[in-house]
């Protein structure tokens, strides 16, 4: 077989290549990273992260969405849907403000650059509750640890039952 390929031309293409220009150019950026890593808070309600992750569950995926104070790691507010919308992401961090009432200070709200956290409407929330937003790097899992970290817990020890 592979003397006949050889003879006819014939060839195995391995992979594609990039079309240039299509996936160059610099990423948007919606917000700064005002957090660089710094997984630490002096106090309560200075510095909260979110994150968004998919639990599979008998009846398909769920969307849960959680905002994390930093200083005490708690969840202060989350949000479980069926899909994954700008919705889901805003009823989380209206669950933390109005349980934690963060009046008067600026605090610092942490994220990924997902769609759902990116938008118009979660960029408007955040103005007119005076919260400061920070956006992780593009594709740098490291700068949203906290979240990620509790994400893998929460699948670990209560969906799988793993100790």
């Amino acid at each position: 077989m592979a003397r006949l390929a050889s003879q006819a031309g014939i060839a195995a293409q391995v992979g594609y290549r990039r079309r240039p220009g299509r996936y160059g150019g610099k990423p948007a950026v919606v917000a700064e990273n005002r957090l660089e890593q710094k997984f630490e808070a002096a106090a309560p309600d200075q510095v909260w992260v979110t994150d968004i992750t998919y639990i599979k569950t008998h009846e398909g995926w769920l969307s849960l969405c959680v905002v994390i104070d930093l200083f005490s790691r708690r969840v202060v507010g989350w949000s479980a849907q069926s899909r994954m919308t700008t919705d889901l992401a805003l009823q989380a961090l209206l669950m933390a403000v109005w349980r934690r009432k963060p009046a008067g200070r600026v605090m610092m709200v942490h994220s990924d650059q997902g769609s759902q956290l990116t938008s118009r409407e979660w960029q408007t929330f955040l103005r007119q509750h005076n919260l400061e937003p920070s956006m992780s790097r593009r594709g740098n899992c490291h700068d949203n640890a906290v979240a990620e970290s509790f994400f893998q817990l929460l699948k670990r020890e209560r969906i799988r039952r793993q100790t």
